[in-house]
């Protein structure tokens, strides 16, 4: 009998041995995707959750004071499944930097209703410019910030003012829309250029 040599592999069944590799490392790789996607997640919401200032009240000095957490270092925490928070900044610091930051139990409890801009964007809900008496709109972050007008009578925008001394700030002064902020500070600045002024009394209802 004629020899036929070694046995031949058949086209179908190198396919499959040169795919099942290909294969498990598709499998390996969609599911440490989907690993990290999963473990991201919490990282990704604890970060936004937590930037921005605060307003929170320090249980030493029973004082309003404005705080940053580490917001990264906390996203960071999340997705390795070790949870940390810590102040990045505060108002109080340096010199009380080495205090035990018992004002996280604050943030933690309602991050939402501390942060300097909800609280802000909250006051002025509802509210009309003391000038035009036109509505102010909502707080957005791309536009111009409404003003407030203090007991002497000069307008400045709200992000002029120290965080911590916000509480203080929105219980004596007025909502100013912007506009009315830049027509009334041009007036303040520069008298001479402004004709038909009105009366104070008259200009602000």
């Amino acid at each position: 009998m004629p020899d036929d040599g070694p046995p031949r592999v058949s086209a179908v069944a190198l396919e499959v041995h040169m795919t099942l590799p290909v294969l498990i490392a598709l499998v390996v790789v969609v599911a440490a995707l989907g690993l990290f996607v999963f473990r991201a997640i919490p990282g990704i919401r604890a970060y936004f959750n937590l930037r921005g200032q605060r307003l929170i009240i320090c249980p030493e000095s029973h004082t309003n004071e404005a705080v940053n957490v580490a917001a990264g270092e906390a996203a960071m925490g999340a997705f390795l499944s070790e949870p940390t928070l810590r102040l990045r900044e505060c108002s109080r610091w340096p010199e009380r930097q080495s205090c035990g930051q018992e004002c996280l139990q604050q943030i933690e409890t309602d991050p939402a209703n501390c942060l300097v801009w909800n609280i802000v964007a909250k006051w002025y809900e509802g509210k009309v410019c003391v000038f035009c008496r036109k509505p102010i709109a909502p707080l957005q972050h791309i536009d111009h910030v409404p003003a407030l007008l203090g007991p002497d009578q000069v307008t400045a925008e709200w992000k002029q003012f120290r965080a911590q001394d916000l509480p203080h700030v929105l219980e004596t002064h007025r909502p100013v829309c912007w506009n009315c902020h830049v027509t009334e500070s041009f007036r303040r600045l520069h008298p001479e250029l402004v004709t038909n002024r009105e009366p104070e009394a008259r200009r602000i209802h």
